[in-house]
C-alpha cells in the first residue's frame, strides 16, 4: 500500500505557526537576544527541574503517610473541633518540612502576620530579638517598634531588638554575633529572602552555617527563619539544618497559587505551641479555629507548589539571562544558585522601573487595564510601585513586580504561575524599555 504525503495538512500547520509567532513584533535584535538567553540557561532549567521532581518526590510521600483522602475535605465551621482536614493538612506540612509539628491556618493573613505570631508566641517582656541578617524586611519594622506609632509592637511589650549588620560583602559578620548575643536575648531571627535590602538571598547552605556559629554560642537561644519566598526552591529547608521555629504565607510558595490565603508555622512542637496559644488564646491553641471549606485548596496548593515554584524561578532566570545580554545589574545573575523567587533588578533609572513595572501589569491576566503609578503605602517609608494582575490579590507565587521608589530604583520580580508567562510578560517589558 502506497503512503500519501499530507501535503494539504503540512501546509496549513505552517501557517498556523506563522500566526503564532508571540515576538513577530520584536526587532531583529530582541529575537536574537530572546533565543540566546534561552540557550543560556539550558542547564540552570534542567537543574531546577531536577528540584523540583525531589521536592514532588516528598510533598507526594507525605500525602501517602497522612493517609489524604477525600474525608480530609469536609469544611467546618464555628469552633473547629475535631477537623480532620486540618489535622492532615498540618502533619503534611510538618513532615515536608522536617518539623515536628505545623500550624497552617486561614486566620493567619500574610507572611508578616506568620512572622508577628511566631515571635510574640515565644518572646515575654524583658526579652530581645536579635535579629543576625541586617535590617528586616520594612513591613517587620512597625511588629518590632522601630517605626510607626509602636502600639501593639514587640517594644511597647518590654522586647527589645538589636541587629547584627551585615558586612560590606553582605556577608554575616560573625564576629559581631558573638559580641551581640548576649544573655538577654531570646531570640536570633534569620530572613532568608533579600526583600528590599540590597544584598543576595541566603542559602539553605548558608543558614546552616548561621545555625552552626549560634550553637557555637548559644545552645538554649531560638532560632527563628523567616522563610517567605524560599519554600521549595532548594531540596531542603531551614527547619532541615537546625532552625527551631520558622513561618511563611500561603499566597506564596507553598500555596501553589491555589491557597486563597493563609500562613504557616512550623518546627519544635512546644514553640508552635505557643504560636498557636498566641494565634487563638491561651488554653486552646491549635486544638479549635474553623477552616471552613479551605482545607481542599490548601492540600492541592502544597501539592502543586513543588512544580509552580519551579516555574517561577525559571521565569527569573530567564529575565536575569535576557537582561544580562542588556547590560542590566541581576541578582542574582541567571548562572548563579536560587533560593527564593525575587529577581532584582537594578534599573538605575526612575522612568525606566515604572515603564518596566507598568509593562508587567499590562500582560497580567487579571486588571491589565490597570495603570501602577508609585504611591504611598501602609508599612514602607518610601512610594511603592507595584504590579500585581493576580487572581488571588497579593499573591507573591504569581508574576508580580513592585519597589520602593530610590536610588538605584531596584524593580523585585517575583512568581509566575507558568514560564510562559514570565518570558510573554518579561520580553514585553523589555521590549518597551529598550527598543522604543
Amino acid at each position: 500500500m502506497t503512503r500519501k504525503t499530507p501535503t494539504k495538512i503540512k501546509e496549513v500547520k505552517d501557517d498556523y505557526r506563522l500566526k503564532m509567532n508571540w515576538n513577530k513584533n520584536f526587532s531583529k535584535e530582541l529575537q536574537e537576544k530572546i533565543n540566546e538567553a534561552q540557550v543560556k540557561i539550558a542547564l540552570q532549567i534542567e537543574s531546577l527541574e531536577n528540584i523540583a521532581l525531589e521536592n514532588q518526590a516528598k510533598v507526594l510521600q507525605a500525602f501517602n503517610h497522612a493517609q489524604i483522602s477525600e474525608t480530609h475535605f469536609a469544611p467546618s465551621t464555628g469552633y473547629g473541633y475535631d477537623d480532620l482536614g486540618r489535622d492532615a493538612l498540618e502533619k503534611v506540612y510538618a513532615e515536608v518540612f522536617g518539623a515536628e509539628k505545623a500550624m497552617v491556618r486561614p486566620q493567619i493573613i500574610s507572611g508578616t502576620h506568620a512572622i508577628s505570631t511566631a515571635l510574640f508566641g515565644v518572646l515575654r517582656p524583658g526579652d530581645k530579638l536579635l535579629y543576625l541578617t541586617g535590617t528586616p524586611y520594612d513591613t517587620l519594622m512597625e511588629v518590632i517598634g522601630l517605626t510607626g506609632s509602636g502600639i501593639g509592637s514587640l517594644k511597647e511589650w518590654g522586647i527589645t531588638y538589636d541587629q547584627v549588620d551585615l558586612l560590606e560583602n553582605g556577608e554575616v559578620d560573625f564576629t559581631q554575633l558573638a559580641e551581640k548575643l548576649t544573655p538577654d536575648v531570646k531570640v536570633v531571627a534569620l530572613q532568608r529572602s533579600c526583600g528590599y535590602a540590597d544584598r543576595a538571598s541566603f542559602t539553605i547552605e548558608r543558614m546552616a552555617e548561621m545555625v552552626k556559629k549560634i550553637r557555637e554560642l548559644s545552645q538554649s537561644v531560638i532560632i527563628f527563619a523567616d522563610n517567605c519566598y524560599g519554600e521549595f526552591s532548594e531540596v531542603l529547608e531551614p527547619t532541615d539544618v537546625g532552625v527551631d521555629l520558622m513561618a511563611g504565607s500561603l499566597i506564596k510558595n507553598p500555596g501553589g497559587g491555589i491557597a486563597k490565603t493563609g500562613g504557616y508555622i512550623a518546627g519544635r512542637s512546644d514553640l508552635v505551641e505557643m504560636c498557636g496559644y498566641r494565634l487563638t488564646t491561651p488554653g486552646v491553641g491549635l486544638e479549635t479555629g474553623a477552616m471552613l471549606d479551605t482545607v481542599p485548596t490548601m492540600l492541592q496548593g502544597f501539592f502543586l507548589a513543588p512544580h509552580t515554584v519551579s516555574q517561577a524561578i525559571k521565569g527569573a532566570v530567564f529575565t536575569a539571562a535576557l537582561l544580562d545580554l542588556h547590560g542590566v545589574v541581576t541578582s542574582p545573575r541567571w548562572d548563579e544558585p536560587r533560593t527564593d523567587l525575587i529577581q532584582r533588578i537594578a534599573l538605575n533609572e526612575k522612568e525606566a522601573m515604572i515603564t518596566f513595572c507598568q509593562e508587567i501589569q499590562k500582560y497580567s491576566p487579571v486588571d491589565a487595564n490597570v495603570l501602577p503609578i508609585p504611591s504611598e503605602m501602609p508599612g514602607y517609608d518610601d512610594q511603592i510601585i507595584m504590579a500585581a494582575g493576580t487572581f488571588i490579590q497579593g499573591a507573591s507565587i504569581e508574576l508580580s513586580s513592585d519597589g520602593p521608589i530610590r536610588p538605584p530604583y531596584i524593580l523585585y520580580l517575583q512568581g509566575g504561575l507558568t514560564y510562559e508567562h514570565v518570558k510573554l510578560a518579561v520580553c514585553q517589558a523589555v521590549n518597551e524599555v529598550y527598543y522604543q
